[in-house]
């Protein structure tokens, strides 16, 4: 079966955004030829279960949706017409992921945001978290990890630090 796995950075306090969903403080890490192993995970990843509100920033700062080449599901309450890969969703989001788990193909990328987080793990529907930790304490913004989530206990897959001072812990959800 395959596995969702969320792949998302935070800053050491837990936020994944500032106020205002305020994404800067992840400039700071930025580094020519760097991508902390994001093109690695995204080719173990067929598919991609965001948030309309992180949709949106990606597009507002990128100009376009970057991996539109991937089966996309943007997870909002409006319903929009779908673009290629793109699906705009707005249905029982808990059937969503258990139907694509029971699809044959590669991990299901969790991308955020944090309503969306809240939501998979309530229904236990998320096998493995990555999370770049961002150098920086924010004091203040949008928590990864919502208040109402059940206890989850972890595995440590593995952890790595780089030059930056990002530091990437990857682990299993018992």
């Amino acid at each position: 079966m395959r596995k969702s796995v969320l792949y998302i950075a935070a800053s050491l306090d837990g936020f994944i955004a500032k106020p205002n969903d305020d994404l800067s403080f992840l400039s700071i890490v930025e580094q020519a030829g760097e991508d902390y192993g994001y093109s690695d995970f995204l080719n173990t990843v067929d598919t991609i279960i965001i948030g309309r509100k992180t949709y949106d920033w990606v597009v507002n700062e990128v100009g376009e949706f970057p991996n539109a080449h991937l089966e996309t599901y943007v997870i909002t309450r409006t319903a929009k017409p779908d673009s290629g890969n793109i699906k705009f969703y707005s249905d029982d989001l808990a059937q969503l992921m258990n139907n694509l788990k029971q699809k044959s193909g590669k991990n299901i990328f969790i991308d955020g945001g944090a309503e969306i987080v809240t939501e998979l793990l309530k229904k236990s529907l998320i096998d493995e978290v990555i999370i770049s930790v961002i150098p920086v304490i924010l004091g203040d913004g949008i928590r990864l990890f919502q208040n109402g989530i059940p206890e989850n206990e972890l595995k440590l897959i593995g952890s790595k630090g780089f030059e930056k001072g990002l530091v990437q812990l990857h682990y299993k959800i018992l």
